[in-house]
């Protein structure tokens, strides 16, 4: 009598491990379909649910995306501050400026003196004076802090972008959700755990190693965009928490684009 179990096991295995990487697969073209305008095969499942928890993984890949770009338009020997305002642009595009639009609604929000209206006037489509001046204010700051950068603004883009959406899913997994339904509330629903901020934090951590196997001399940077970028990633998720007593997807945005301003300047500084 032959014992099939040991050819069985090798087999399981493999199943196992294609529906895994399938589900990974699935969770990850969802991811590029939702936080970007990156095109996304068309046989390729999509499994939005949980999707949250591949942000920092997406932003670390537009963080790359924008210093290609940078580097292209400096070998092409365009100008530094219109290197960094077209940079800046394309941070926008890719993102069909999803995160902008939320950071937007959100400043129309807090504007409005009554906080039982707050929710109602960041739902509503038509832009106030808030929204716009909170939009020219984050492009200002970006633009001005790419140009302000000397070098490494390959890696100091993949941060911002990796850290902005960290700071989304601390903000997901530690605040209420303030809406029954919207984009949001699915993101909040397949958060169970303070573990799934483990791997997005230790990838961004693992990129201040980067920065001091550029130059040793730069440990100042790589410490401040460790230490710095996790700082500004919660508290900036912590105040909008303070202002509005939870979150919606629209501060989810806000979160976003605030920490990648503040990442920016933060660094241009050091």
């Amino acid at each position: 009598m032959t014992d099939n179990r040991g050819v069985r096991s090798p087999m399981r295995t493999l199943r196992n491990a294609a529906a895994i990487f399938g589900k990974l697969r699935s969770g990850l073209a969802a991811a590029i379909a939702f936080y970007t305008c990156l095109p996304v095969p068309l046989n390729w499942t999509l499994e939005f649910r949980g999707i949250a928890r591949f942000a920092p993984w997406i932003g670390v890949a537009i963080g790359l995306l924008l210093g290609l770009l940078d580097g292209l338009l400096q070998l092409l020997e365009m100008p530094v501050l219109t290197r960094s305002a077209i940079v800046v642009i394309a941070w926008i595009a890719i993102t069909g400026g999803l995160h902008l639009d939320g950071a937007i609604d959100t400043a129309d929000g807090l504007g409005v003196q009554d906080p039982q209206r707050r929710l109602e006037v960041m739902a509503d489509s038509v832009t106030g004076a808030f929204g716009v001046m909170a939009a020219i204010a984050l492009i200002l700051l970006k633009t001005a802090a790419l140009t302000d950068l000397d070098a490494h603004r390959a890696i100091v883009l993949i941060a911002a972008a990796g850290w902005g959406r960290w700071g989304q899913l601390v903000a997901i997994a530690r605040y209420p959700y303030l809406k029954a339904t919207g984009k949001g509330a699915m993101h909040k629903e397949s958060m169970h755990s303070p573990w799934d901020l483990l791997p997005g934090l230790l990838l961004l951590w693992g990129l201040s190693g980067v920065q001091l196997l550029l130059g040793s001399d730069e440990w100042i940077v790589a410490a401040g965009m460790a230490t710095g970028g996790s700082a500004i990633a919660i508290l900036t998720g912590a105040w909008f928490n303070y202002k509005l007593g939870g979150h919606t997807g629209d501060t989810y945005g806000a979160v976003v684009e605030w920490t990648e301003a503040l990442f920016l300047c933060l660094i241009a500084g050091l």
